[in-house]
């Protein structure tokens, strides 16, 4: 039986360029929804064309309740809404053979279209072990340790070069090609959709190896735009100061760097104050 796991953003699905397009409550995001629920479905498609016998769907963004559910096809199954466990790669632990990113983007203080890791603001940059870090970058760890590979990624065209750093061997489907965080090159949803279960169905087709399932401990550091949101940060154990606005936490393998780094997004996201000029 073989069983995917797709964990769905929304910065790096068809056509999204603007935080109105992600954000929910505008009339944009309404639309945008239906969008990334068609990269998903062109996803699913592709990996039932390839013998999938059940996609679990996770939805990844924001408050996870973006993927159009009565639009989604009939043969996937949706992990929707917030406080999971293993947030943006929940779904890993329930024996899955292979890990999709569908609609990810590249990470803070990087190129790419809506770049961030986490929040939209504060974290200007993230490295784990020493290199720069974005989302996928994480989530692919865990999903390594666990013995599970990473067959495709969908985004734009910085987020795609990444993929090849912390996904080796995985399909990549550029929707759109990046001219900055807030403009791309964009293509329709008919052709990103073709192509995404085109390379779906190749990925799980012909799938790189699976990694060595071997937990190991990682340093994650963070730039923050102000000494305060630092301070804030080294209230949590294990998080201490490097600098005036850089913080570091340790952890014994991914996971766990995953769930530290999430608490940490949470005590950052709370102490940002409004704008002023």
């Amino acid at each position: 039986m073989k069983r995917v796991l797709i964990s769905a953003d929304m910065e790096g699905a068809t056509g999204t360029v603007l935080p109105t397009d992600v954000a929910a409550g505008t009339p944009e995001y309404q639309r945008f929804r239906r969008l990334l629920t068609g990269d998903v479905n062109a996803a699913v498609a592709g990996f039932a064309d390839a013998g999938a016998d059940e996609v679990i769907v996770n939805d990844a963004h924001c408050g996870m309740n973006n993927v159009l559910i009565e639009e989604l096809d009939p043969r996937a199954l949706l992990i929707t809404g917030r406080h999971k466990p293993l947030g943006m790669m929940q779904g890993l632990e329930d024996g899955v053979d292979a890990v999709a990113f569908v609609g990810y983007h590249t990470g803070a203080g990087e190129q790419g279209v809506l770049a961030h890791t986490y929040l939209s603001h504060s974290i200007l940059g993230v490295r784990i072990d020493g290199r720069p870090a974005d989302e996928g970058t994480l989530n692919a760890l865990v999903a390594a340790e666990a013995g599970i590979p990473v067959v495709l990624v969908t985004g734009d065209d910085a987020t795609c070069h990444q993929a090849a750093a912390y996904a080796p061997g995985c399909r990549t489907v550029a929707v759109k090609r990046a001219i900055s965080r807030h403009a791309a090159v964009c293509r329709t949803p008919a052709a990103t959709s073709a192509e995404i279960r085109r390379e779906a169905a190749a990925a799980l087709g012909a799938p790189p190896p699976r990694p060595a399932a071997e937990a190991a401990g990682h340093v994650v550091e963070i730039d923050l735009d102000s000494p305060h949101q630092a301070e804030r940060a080294c209230s949590l154990p294990g998080v201490t100061a490097s600098g005036p606005r850089r913080v570091r936490l340790e952890s014994p393998d991914a996971r766990e760097a995953l769930r530290r780094f999430r608490a940490l997004t949470w005590v950052i996201g709370g102490g940002r104050e409004g704008d002023w000029t």
